[in-house]
């Protein structure tokens, strides 16, 4: 039975990001029914998969600030995420390849929390590595 005392790490061309408070990717791999004079639902039309996250991050240190750069850049970038330690997780690491930032939104800035910022962005290419 897991424990989950787990946790996830983030890293953004091998340098760690912290503290990450939500990622969120998004796989989609769209298939279209394939109809005939015949029939109805043939088969299907495999489109492209796409691959997109989300990730919000606090405005501590520098990193709302790199990844903006890069986004105003358009600076391509990995980003992979792996188990810091224990086995609770049903995926052992997951790398997202070739990325870039398509939007940033800034939270507004509060008296009781550290201010935020949400990146939107697509992959080219994503390897999954299944846990134990």
């Amino acid at each position: 039975m897991p424990d989950w005392n787990t946790r996830l790490e983030v890293t953004v061309n091998g340098q760690r990001i912290t503290p990450i408070q939500s990622f969120n990717p998004t796989f989609t791999t769209p298939f279209t029914a394939l109809h005939s004079l015949e029939a109805d639902n043939q088969g299907f039309i495999r489109q492209p998969s796409t691959f997109t996250f989300s990730m919000v991050v606090k405005a501590i240190g520098t990193v709302v600030a790199d990844l903006t750069e890069m986004a105003l850049n358009g600076t391509p970038f990995d980003v992979s995420i792996a188990e810091k330690q224990g086995t609770d997780w049903s995926l052992k690491s997951i790398k997202f390849a070739n990325c870039v930032i398509t939007s940033a939104t800034p939270s507004n800035t509060t008296l009781t929390d550290a201010p935020t910022a949400t990146f939107n962005c697509s992959a080219l290419k994503v390897t999954i590595e299944k846990g134990s």
